[in-house]
């Protein structure tokens, strides 16, 4: 196939980019280089073609997908950002640029789609109650976070809860506005593929971590921040108690899955849009992690700082079941392999 990946520049999608090459496929790339992405833009691989443009750009789009059969759709502002004066740019960029290349996939007859979606559309995860069975808890409350109580209680009788992996057809929640974008990525896809007959597959990535990962911005995610640290001789600062669970997936991993999930979705009815969670099945602590990389780096342990941060969920991890079954995905890299690698990896400038 000839695939266009989108912001197959950034961390994850020239990860993409490469496994779809390995699997014999011919890869074009739309990256805007962003600054906030890329402080110093990397350069073209050799044989691969390159298109510097905006995905929000409905006149490059239109040529990038020239010849194309399908469409990797990589291309986000992600992160939860500084603040809320950040909402229209992620709005811009996540919902307008999905909107603007749907469009024009919909005029181009491009009938395949793989999107990176994610699994802050969920909220926060599975949690059951002792007497009330599986709950949905609000959003903490300030309060009780300044005051070190980061656990969710079960919202009907106040009891302690047990977290558990949240599956593709739990109810959505997202808590702020990256997640609420990502969200309408998903509305969005699931429209253009009634619309024009398509086949859509949303990726719900869990916690990508791997080499290449962009340093510790604000747009960047827990595991670059560990990481950037630890190589300015500092300790990774670990938000509430450092027991928030998660599930962190190595990054080629994910590109295997969608390079997978791109050749299934031929298989797929038209008209319809999946999502797949995709993680690496083995929830960890943000603690867990921390002390892992800084163990695998030879740097100073973590500190717990017992901070927080609005919009932060305590636990979601992923059940992966679905992937593996449907498609016949497999995770490749184990958690202790894949921190040993990236606390070695160089980060993206």
């Amino acid at each position: 196939m000839r695939v266009l990946v989108t912001g197959g520049a950034g961390f994850i999608g020239s990860h993409v980019a490469d496994a779809l090459v390995e699997r014999g496929h011919e890869v074009v790339v739309l990256d805007a280089l962003l600054p906030s992405a890329h402080a110093r833009p990397p350069k073209p691989p050799e044989g691969r073609e390159w298109i510097v443009a905006d995905v929000r750009d409905r006149d490059a789009v239109a040529g990038a997908l020239r010849g194309v059969d399908a469409v990797c759709h990589q291309a986000a502002m992600v992160g939860l950002g500084k603040d809320f004066a950040d909402a229209p740019a992620y709005v811009g960029c996540n919902d307008l640029g999905t909107a603007v290349l749907l469009a024009a996939m919909a005029e181009a007859g491009v009938r395949r789609l793989a999107l990176a979606g994610s699994m802050v559309v969920y909220g926060e995860g599975r949690y059951a109650c002792p007497r009330h069975g599986v709950v949905r808890p609000g959003p903490r409350a300030a309060a009780d976070l300044d005051a070190g109580r980061f656990e969710p209680l079960c919202p009907a009788c106040g009891s302690e809860l047990r977290p558990g992996l949240v599956g593709e057809d739990a109810p959505v929640d997202p808590r702020n506005v990256y997640a609420t974008t990502k969200l309408a990525q998903e509305h969005l896809a699931a429209s253009w593929a009634r619309a024009t007959d398509g086949s859509a597959v949303s990726l719900r990535y869990h916690n990508v971590y791997g080499p290449g990962m962009p340093r510790d911005t604000p747009y960047a995610g827990v595991a670059s921040f560990f990481r950037s640290a630890l190589e300015r001789g500092e300790a990774p600062r670990v938000f509430e108690d450092g027991c928030q669970r998660r599930d962190f997936v190595h990054v080629r991993d994910v590109a295997a899955a969608n390079a997978v999930a791109l050749e299934a979705v031929r298989e797929q009815s038209a008209g319809t849009c999946a999502a797949y969670n995709t993680g690496s099945g083995e929830p960890h602590t943000v603690g867990e992690m921390a002390r892992e990389l800084a163990r695998a780096f030879g740097g100073p342990d973590p500190v717990v700082t017992g901070e927080y941060r609005l919009g932060d969920v305590r636990h979601v991890t992923a059940d992966s079941g679905r992937l593996r079954a449907e498609l016949g995905w497999r995770p490749g890299v184990g958690f202790a392999e894949g921190m040993a690698e990236f606390a070695e990896a160089p980060l993206r400038g």
